[in-house]
């Protein structure tokens, strides 16, 4: 490769870097400073998630891992499965679950697997009736491997797949309890 072809290549590595990390030219980096939920918000709702994805049990694994993290780290919020009585309710559907080999092993078979779990979240105040948050493309990968060794067989889907809810969770309560945007500059 041309010393050139590098030095485009380069500029480009760096731009994507910087606008993935809310780089704003001359205004800087603008950290989020917006509080999360508002104050009145005391009980939220997190009925089952919808499963598009035609994958069993899956929207329990997240509804659950949705619930347990808004729990956790909740800060005293209350949480339900019923809407009925709730400030907020936080609807889900998982739309589509992926999974195909990324790295074969000698004889051809695929040992680690990367999955796909794409999925959409609103978050609705249910005393304005407004809504507070809302992601239509929550996409996350993870990966899962298979030994070599027919003997030790382990399936490493469920597994994975509870990772990802996990991680699914932590960031959308993350995202929940910290704040939803970035402060403009005036």
């Amino acid at each position: 490769m041309s010393l050139s072809r590098r030095i485009v290549r380069a500029g480009a590595v760096v731009a994507l870097a910087l606008v993935a990390s809310g780089w704003r030219g001359c205004g800087g980096y603008e950290a989020v400073t917006k509080g999360g939920l508002p104050k009145q918000i005391k009980t939220v709702a997190v009925p089952p998630f919808q499963n598009q994805a035609l994958r069993y049990k899956i929207e329990s694994r997240f509804t659950g891992a949705v619930m347990q993290e808004l729990i956790r780290r909740g800060h005293g919020l209350r949480v339900q499965p019923e809407r009925e009585g709730a400030d907020a309710v936080v609807d889900g559907v998982i739309r589509n679950f992926y999974f195909s080999g990324v790295l074969l092993d000698r004889n051809g078979r695929a040992r680690i697997f990367e999955v796909t779990i794409t999925g959409a979240v609103t978050v609705r105040d249910q005393t304005t009736n407004r809504v507070l948050y809302d992601n239509q493309n929550y996409v996350y990968r993870g990966e899962f491997e298979f030994t070599s060794d027919p003997r030790s067989f382990f399936n490493e889907e469920d597994p994975a797949v509870e990772r990802l809810s996990r991680k699914f969770a932590e960031d959308l309560v993350s995202t929940l309890v910290n704040g939803f945007g970035v402060n403009e500059k005036k």
